[in-house]
């Protein structure tokens, strides 16, 4: 072999991949998803894939399956250097999105991809993602990480998740039962949640000029603080109405806020209407709105200004839908009402009044 060849000899380490790395974040983090461990789990970690056995307490069981990410809130998360949150945003979020449909949870896949594997952050990453299992009573079945040093830069990395539920088929929710003279009751968020912070991240960071461990104006609370609070699972509250007659929908307020995504549980010919001011708005929002001069059209299309579970539920069951919900220290608020449309077919949000 001439010198020649022997310079151009290149490892996997060398080209930017270490594997070691990956056993090591991959022996971190198993105690994290053996604590995930439920009922209906067949595999063990380390398989090709997992095996879950599907219930059969369930009747006419239908599986419900959502993907999604956390978007650029890692972003805010990567620059503050804190990672045991995102992972936890990731599940509820995924979680909600199933409920929606009627469905509790029953495994949850996380794929981690970055651009140099980092052992510690992968393993505070996944503990966060194990730990929101564990509140919503769901598996970490299994996952990936990947290293790919051509697309992330180092210390940049994103987060995605597949979650699967199940709900009998007779009590699936998909807007079918929704009636005009249906009250709306708004579930609070717990903050920005995990949308529209393309937008939050430009007013803070660069409108402002703040930095990470900066207070927010008007929030009494750094930036990083407030920006990184966990998204909310309601799935703890509003499982007991799952099944029942008084729970006619659910719409998880993520991006496109109310204004987006109200409608897509509502049937034809019929409109929510929105009393803005009936709910307390927290602060982060009106500081984003004053500090971007954000109009208040944008402001309800791009995060959820407070709300982040809408229930469409009977008229004749508000009181006692609330009464449930306070039972399980929710914070609801009746928000309007489902009214027959007028010309155009309905399917949408009418708004009445002004934000605070």
């Amino acid at each position: 072999m001439s010198k020649r060849e022997r310079r151009s000899e290149l490892t996997y380490r060398g080209a930017g991949v270490d594997i070691d790395a990956q056993d090591d974040a991959l022996a971190r983090i198993k105690k994290h998803l053996d604590s995930t461990r439920v009922p209906g789990v067949l595999s063990e970690i380390g398989s090709f894939g997992g095996l879950f056995e599907v219930p059969d307490d369930v009747e006419r069981p239908v599986l419900v399956a959502s993907t999604d990410g956390v978007g650029t809130k890692v972003l805010v998360a990567q620059r503050a250097g804190r990672h045991d949150t995102v992972g936890q945003d990731l599940v509820n979020h995924c979680v909600n999105d199933v409920l929606v449909m009627g469905a509790r949870p029953l495994f949850f896949l996380d794929y981690l991809a970055v651009g140099k594997l980092d052992p510690a952050v992968a393993e505070r990453l996944v503990a966060g993602v194990a730990k929101a299992c564990r509140e919503n009573r769901c598996a970490l079945l299994g996952g990936e990480t990947a290293e790919m040093p051509d697309i992330y830069e180092p210390g940049h990395y994103d987060l995605a998740g597949t979650i699967v539920g199940v709900a009998p088929r007779d009590a699936l929710l998909d807007g079918r039962r929704v009636a005009a003279g249906d009250v709306l009751l708004g579930l609070a968020s717990s903050g920005l949640h995990t949308n529209g912070y393309t937008l939050a991240r430009r007013v803070a960071f660069d409108v402002l000029g703040l930095g990470p461990d900066d207070e927010l104006p008007g929030c009494g609370r750094s930036v990083a603080d407030e920006l990184l609070q966990v998204h909310r699972s309601y799935f703890p509250s509003l499982e007991p109405l799952l099944g029942g007659d008084a729970l006619h929908a659910l719409s998880h307020i993520t991006g496109g806020g109310i204004t987006d995504n109200l409608p897509r549980v509502l049937p034809r010919g019929l409109d929510a209407r929105i009393r803005l001011g009936s709910w307390s708005v927290p602060p982060v929002f009106e500081t984003l709105r004053r500090a971007g001069g954000i109009p208040q059209d944008d402001l309800l299309r791009t995060f959820n200004v407070g709300i982040g579970m809408v229930t469409i539920v009977d008229v004749r069951a508000a009181d006692e839908v609330a009464s449930t919900l306070a039972t399980r220290g929710e914070s609801c608020t009746v928000i309007g009402e489902v009214v027959r449309a007028g010309e155009g077919g309905g399917r949408r949000v009418v708004y009445e009044g002004r934000l605070p």
